[in-house]
């Protein structure tokens, strides 16, 4: 991810074509689901279709719960012949959505891929907000991070601003957002900025970086967290009694791609330290990042590693606002593992969904997407749901959202239908 990027001057443009992160393309293949929760067509106990707004064409989806009980939705909408349309809906407490999908930007110089997507946040002041990424012409593989907000809960939004400034020809993206205050947020992303501009791929190492920005979106405390991290992995954040927990897939010059922490502390962040030493030795970036969630001091993270050769899904508890880690707990081992995990915690349970191959041996085998549920100190699984089966591999199914309402676990994901992606749902132990 060390391509040259040009100066972003074109924030009034919201121009939008799909571009593939080239270091991290897969071949992709169709998937079709059957109905949430069935195995062989018998339905799994507490789990239920969760019916969404959208019409084919979503995908990439962001799903976030706010402290106030309201589930935020979004992803992009690509229909043939029409423009790529940004987009969100609002799941609110009475069970219900609230009114049709808002549509955020439409244009045609979006970055659209399966691995690097739009994320969507809400500030105690009642402001939305939305990052998405976008070309920089002149440079296929290069892109900016935009921010948006919008203070009349969706229907109007402000011009975007620049997340990154350096002007440079390179990729930024996979950025993670948090209310940093009552009407700021806190954004961190993964910044080409420090690689060689004249290499391609992974030539240059990516840093990672984060920015303040206030309710007129005026940037400040930007800073460089750590300037070697893997290239095209996720980044999550959480919320502790002590502050925001970034999760990061870190890189080190021996190419060890291991799971890192740090959290900010007032206006410094701690020193970062790896989540668990799993000694993954990895030559290129496997797009598959870790997820974080907190409550209070307590922590959990998950992710895929696949050390040894051996694929697995981990998940780490921490007590102490991510300090420490305890040693992980494995949910899931062996070559049918594909990770793409999310995870969720409340004061009762710690839950995670993930992605694993079925028959990887069969030829045209597809995917399932399975959610377990721990103890909140991880000392035993208390359930374990296969939530959908999909047909087909690679990277069309995307990346699985959860995220927890009032005990439930919400859960969305990208499938495939009659050669169209579209949005899925699943609600396990609601109504």
């Amino acid at each position: 991810m060390n391509i040259p990027l040009r100066t972003a001057t074109h924030l009034a443009a919201l121009a939008i074509v799909a571009v593939a992160l080239p270091a991290c393309q897969r071949t992709p293949a169709p998937a079709t689901s059957t109905s949430a929760g069935t195995d062989a067509g018998i339905p799994q106990r507490g789990l239920h279709d969760w019916r969404l707004p959208m019409s084919p064409g979503a995908a990439q989806p962001d799903l976030v719960a706010t402290p106030g009980g309201r589930l935020l939705l979004s992803w992009f909408n690509s229909v043939p012949g029409r423009r790529t349309a940004l987009q969100f809906a609002e799941y609110g407490r009475d069970g219900r959505w609230q009114g049709a999908p808002r549509t955020i930007a439409v244009g045609s110089s979006f970055v659209v891929n399966w691995a690097d997507t739009p994320h969507i946040a809400a500030t105690d002041d009642g402001a939305l907000w939305v990052h998405w990424l976008q070309e920089s012409a002149g440079a296929p593989s290069a892109y900016d991070v935009l921010l948006s907000r919008s203070l009349d809960g969706g229907f109007n939004w402000s011009p975007p601003v620049l997340v990154n400034t350096d002007g440079q020809q390179v990729e930024h993206g996979f950025v993670s957002l948090w209310p940093q205050s009552r009407d700021s947020l806190g954004v961190a992303w993964l910044d080409g900025r420090n690689g060689d501009a004249a290499s391609a791929g992974h030539g240059g190492m990516m840093s990672l970086r984060s920015a303040d920005f206030s309710a007129a979106l005026e940037r400040s405390n930007d800073t460089e967290l750590d300037a070697t991290t893997c290239d095209c992995c996720q980044t999550d954040v959480a919320l502790t009694a002590r502050g925001p927990l970034l999760a990061y897939r870190d890189r080190t010059a021996a190419e060890i791609r291991d799971i890192y922490a740090t959290r900010r502390d007032g206006g410094r962040w701690t020193t970062p330290k790896p989540v668990h030493a799993d000694g993954w030795k990895m030559p290129a970036c496997p797009v598959n990042g870790p997820a974080i969630a907190a409550h209070g001091n307590d922590v959990v993270v998950a992710w895929y590693t696949a050390a040894d050769d051996k694929p697995a899904v981990r998940l780490a508890r921490s007590t102490d606002a991510g300090d420490s880690f305890a040693a992980p707990v494995t949910l899931d081992r062996g070559e049918a593992v594909q990770g793409r995990v999310d995870v969720a915690l409340d004061a009762a349970q710690a839950w995670v969904l993930w992605l694993g191959e079925d028959n990887i041996s069969i030829a045209g085998s597809g995917q399932s997407l399975w959610l377990a549920r721990y103890a909140p100190d991880l000392s035993r699984e208390l359930s374990r749901i296969q939530v959908a089966k999909l047909q087909g591999r690679g990277k069309g199914t995307g990346f699985p959202q959860l995220a927890l309402r009032d005990g439930s676990a919400y859960m969305v994901w990208t499938d495939i239908v009659d050669g169209a992606p579209q949005l899925r749902g699943a609600v396990y132990g609601g109504r």
